[in-house]
């Protein structure tokens, strides 16, 4: 069921049980076509995507990260920041390579293009009826195992990975916030906005414990935080400075 653009980007959600039927060949070209055409700073396209639709390597990406979906999804797209190919290009073509890769901001560049081409990934298949979600774990679970498991060369870096399949469920919506906190007019709004951001907090722990398939007493800023403080543990400057990324001092 193809969906209009306004129905694509304002009904999303993630979806994490799929069906066992495959994504079609169809749908499947227009999702590698809208990558391709993901805008990329300088067009240098600094991306690359492992598209994975075997068995055995989906249940060995689930056994590392515990992410079920992985396992059950029709394709698992991880998206990498890809400096490998310009460096072939330079050794190809006998041009002095730049540093450029392994300074913050040639990792930036990287994670904003793959970041950039999930988006694009992610709208095309809801824009097919193809449910899709997010995994943000891929890159922190084993970064080193999850490389050598997909063969990640040096000047290539896990980013995020993106489930499809198609869809065995229709979670209810999750709150967003409102738009007087997430855009703001010409400048950072200067007034205090704790008052909105209390506001939301309740909302979704309103959410939390009414909605369908499971409810919980979570609020939001709690449940964040336990997330933030999860990720002090990880050590992803490390991971990224083994695939050739952040080594240059500036």
């Amino acid at each position: 069921m193809k969906k209009t653009v306004e129905q694509t980007l304002l009904e999303r959600r993630s979806i994490r049980r799929y069906e066992y039927d495959p994504i079609s060949e169809g749908d499947m070209d227009f999702i590698y076509a809208a990558i391709r055409n993901t805008p990329t700073s300088y067009n240098g396209q600094q991306f690359s995507v492992i598209d994975i639709c075997d068995h055995d390597i989906k249940q060995k990406l689930y056994e590392i990260t515990s992410q079920k979906q992985i396992k059950t999804c029709s394709h698992f797209l991880v998206f990498v920041a890809d400096y490998h190919k310009m460096e072939t290009a330079w050794k190809a073509k006998g041009v002095e390579p730049s540093v450029f890769p392994a300074t913050a901001d040639g990792y930036t560049v990287g994670v904003i293009d793959a970041s950039l081409a999930l988006m694009s990934a992610l709208v095309a298949a809801e824009s097919r009826g193809i449910g899709t979600c997010p995994i943000g774990y891929i890159r922190t679970a084993d970064p080193e195992k999850v490389s050598a498991l997909l063969q990640l060369p040096k000047g290539v870096c896990l980013v995020c990975g993106l489930a499809l399949g198609i869809p065995r469920e229709l979670p209810d919506l999750k709150p967003k916030q409102p738009e007087e906190l997430l855009i703001h007019r010409n400048v950072y709004r200067s007034d205090d906005m704790a008052d909105d951001m209390i506001r939301y907090d309740r909302e979704i722990q309103n959410y939390n414990a009414a909605r369908a398939g499971g409810s919980s007493d979570n609020d939001w800023v709690a449940h964040i935080t336990d997330y933030y403080r999860e990720g002090e543990s990880y050590n992803s400057l490390a991971a990224a400075q083994a695939q050739g990324f952040m080594t240059e001092e500036k």
